[in-house]
């Protein structure tokens, strides 16, 4: 029998698992990684350590399995997109990568926009220049550490070097590309005159495939370090938001994914490139071969209950770890006691600034409407909610820009917990529902090894094949009117006090110089 491996390697750690024919999960192998933020809104990660995850999760899959390293068709890599890795003319890391929710570079985006020309921008790549992205992190090598730039010779994404340490080739693939802000999203390739217009090499960048191609085979290096067979192919995969819709089946029109990671993401198929004239949604090449999607994204989804656990409840963590549970779910059913809309106290998720439909680097979280009666009841609902409007803001946008909506497929943590999943079904009104499978990314990049390796005739097929519909969350129309109302509060909060997070900013800024 043949069998497939999907890796990816995310923000907080790498997750590989090995699947047969049918999608089943054969084995899975997860392994953790530090983040760095030297400076307030800054994030870095090492190379290095997304690669010794990388190797110890594919032993670990391969020893948990048991299969022979010959029956591996093929490898799908994804992982957090934007990422920038330096390399020099030898292939060696000359700094740490700065990450998909790195904010430092606005002045360096700015810069690019008005060198290009804002029109002309969109016009190259579809999108806006944003501080996530990759090429303001080019430009801000150049700017604050020349003597690192001057050693440049390739400028990877995180899950291509991945790839480059694997099979030896400097490649990338299309849904990954498109979030660099130098990739013509239209044409699918590298945009020769955004690269011109602001002095980067043609040359740093890795050669593009469509993401069920191959895009080069385990070195005998590589094979000594993981267990796999020289020659095993590896395919493009995808941006880690691609390819999770894959693994969500997120590959024909109608059907939309909601995602709650550390992001959060709404992502929907298009069957060509749609531009949101407002800029808040992003548009990308999808994974699946010659289509796009369009995509919302806020920073901090899971990142906001994640920074909620660490910071206020230590007494969670104590229950949980007694009673041998995550102290997610004391914390989710701790929400469950609030009632909706939690009397008003409402969070602003912005705690690594915002993407949409905000492009505000500067953007902080807030929990407003604090009053005697606020508890951590209260406040644990808050934080869910506040995640629920922000998705709820980019399924607006969709609706004003007409893109079908027929069924909303949840994701990640968030759709592991009942009441928050209840709640986003909620907040939007719209039905919420889950799948057979709970993989995501390194899921939608196997199925896409399993294209590029054969065994499926096309992306669609491989999502027909494994994912079925399980569960369903339906909206109460009764708590959609109470949210639609706090909603539009949340809406006006941002407004209301966007110049004092820039007055706060320049502050913090002004301290660490």
């Amino acid at each position: 029998m043949a069998y497939l491996i999907g890796v990816d390697i995310g923000t907080s750690g790498t997750k590989t698992i090995l699947i047969d024919p049918t999608g089943k999960v054969l084995a899975s192998a997860s392994a953790e990684y530090a983040l760095y933020s030297p400076r307030p809104m800054w994030s870095e990660q090492e190379p290095t350590d997304w690669w010794n995850a990388v190797c110890e999760t594919i032993r670990g899959v391969l020893s948990t399995s048991g299969v022979d390293t010959s029956e591996i068709a093929g490898i799908g890599l994804s992982g957090q997109m934007h990422g920038s890795v330096f390399l020099d003319a030898n292939g060696q890391v000359l700094r740490r990568a700065l990450l998909w929710n790195d904010q430092r570079t606005q002045a360096e985006c700015d810069w690019i926009t008005q060198t290009v020309g804002k029109e002309r921008v969109v016009e190259l790549i579809s999108n806006p220049v944003l501080t996530g992205f990759t090429a303001g992190k080019i430009i801000w090598l150049r700017n604050h550490e020349p003597e690192t730039y001057a050693r440049v010779r390739k400028v990877l994404l995180p899950k291509d070097y991945v790839r480059f340490m694997l099979t030896g080739e400097y490649t990338t693939e299309v849904s990954d590309a498109s979030g660099t802000a130098l990739f013509n999203v239209r044409k699918r390739n590298w945009s020769e005159e955004m690269l011109g217009a602001i002095g980067i090499p043609l040359s740093w960048m890795a050669k593009s495939y469509e993401s069920v191609e191959i895009s080069g085979r385990i070195s005998q290096s590589a094979a000594a370090l993981t267990g796999l067979k020289p020659g095993t192919p590896v395919v493009g995969g995808g941006g880690d938001q691609a390819a999770g819709a894959v693994g969500n089946g997120i590959v024909k029109t109608g059907i939309v994914s909601s995602t709650v990671g550390t992001s959060g993401v709404v992502f929907a198929f298009s069957d060509e490139p749609v531009v949101d004239p407002a800029l808040r949604l992003h548009t990308f090449c999808h994974a699946v071969p010659g289509k796009w999607h369009l995509m919302g994204v806020m920073l901090s989804a899971g990142g906001s209950l994640q920074w909620y656990r660490d910071t206020f409840c230590q007494p969670e963590k104590v229950v949980a770890g007694a009673l041998g549970r995550d102290p997610y779910e004391i914390i989710c059913a701790e929400a469950e006691k609030a009632p909706v809309g939690s009397e008003g106290c409402i969070f602003l998720p912005y705690l690594t600034g915002e993407r949409a439909p905000h492009a505000d680097p500067n953007a902080r979280g807030v929990l407003f409407g604090i009053t005697r009666r606020t508890d951590r009841t209260h406040a644990a609902r808050a934080v869910l909610e506040g995640v629920a409007y922000g998705l709820a803001d980019s399924f607006q946008i969709m609706d004003e820009l007409k893109v079908p909506v027929e069924q909303v497929r949840a994701s990640g943590g968030g759709a592991r917990s009942a009441i928050w999943r209840g709640i986003q079904a909620d907040v939007t009104g719209k039905t919420h529902v889950t799948i057979n499978v709970d993989e995501g990314p390194a899921l939608g990049v196997a199925l896409l090894a399993g294209v590029g390796c054969g065994i499926y005739d096309t992306v669609a097929e491989a999502c027909e094949t494994t994912i079925k519909v399980r569960n369903s969350s339906a909206p109460s129309d009764r708590n959609h009117a109470i949210y639609s109302r706090y909603h539009r509060v949340y809406q006006s909060l941002y407004h209301s006090v966007k110049s004092e997070f820039s007055q706060v900013a320049e502050i913090v800024r002004d301290e660490h110089r």
